[in-house]
């Protein structure tokens, strides 16, 4: 598994995708909790100087160390990179095997369920599973984060876990050769 990542993220486009991707998952996870403070605060009639409003959203990054456990903080960092690689790989199989593509699908769902699963996980200490709790709520199933035993950040360790087997099937085809098997 290590000899398929470590090909794909040698060759710098790919490196680029990882790093841009896990940013933006990483960003919206951080900013996700606090949207509604950011939609005021960017209003183009707020008061605050571009500077101000700027510094401000740059300070919304330390609330990793303040608003989540060290528990959902580990894997919210870890669904934010393995997000990344896993885009990576894909996009490096796609560009690998552009015919006959086989299974490319099934694995890119793996994907993106682990990213779904990681971002109904994402939480902080004082709310809980932030958007898990939004959507219960509306369904009138709030109090099924209490039955859980870890109160929802199951979604974020079933994120990680979706996220690593895309991976690693992602890497067993991009070592496999791109030839059919002979019975």
């Amino acid at each position: 598994m290590r000899n398929g990542v470590f090909t794909v993220i040698r060759k710098p486009k790919y490196l680029l995708t990882v790093i841009v991707i896990a940013v933006g998952v990483f960003t919206f996870a951080v900013w996700l909790p606090n949207f509604s403070l950011l939609a005021q605060v960017l209003h183009p009639g707020s008061a605050g100087s571009i500077s101000e409003k700027v510094s401000f959203v740059w300070s919304l990054y330390g609330s990793i160390g303040t608003n989540f456990t060290i528990v959902s903080a580990t894997y919210t960092i870890a669904i934010a990179v393995l997000f990344g690689v896993n885009i990576a790989l894909l996009a490096y199989y796609i560009a690998r095997a552009k015919s006959g593509m086989r299974g490319v699908g099934s694995t890119g769902a793996t994907g993106i369920g682990g990213l779904v699963s990681g971002i109904f996980g994402i939480g902080c200490a004082a709310c809980g599973t932030f958007v898990l709790t939004s959507v219960l709520t509306l369904i009138g199933a709030g109090g099924l984060l209490a039955v859980l035993p870890f109160g929802g950040e199951e979604f974020g360790f079933i994120g990680v876990l979706l996220l690593m087997y895309s991976i690693y099937v992602l890497t067993k085809k991009i070592n496999d050769p791109l030839v059919c098997d002979i019975a």
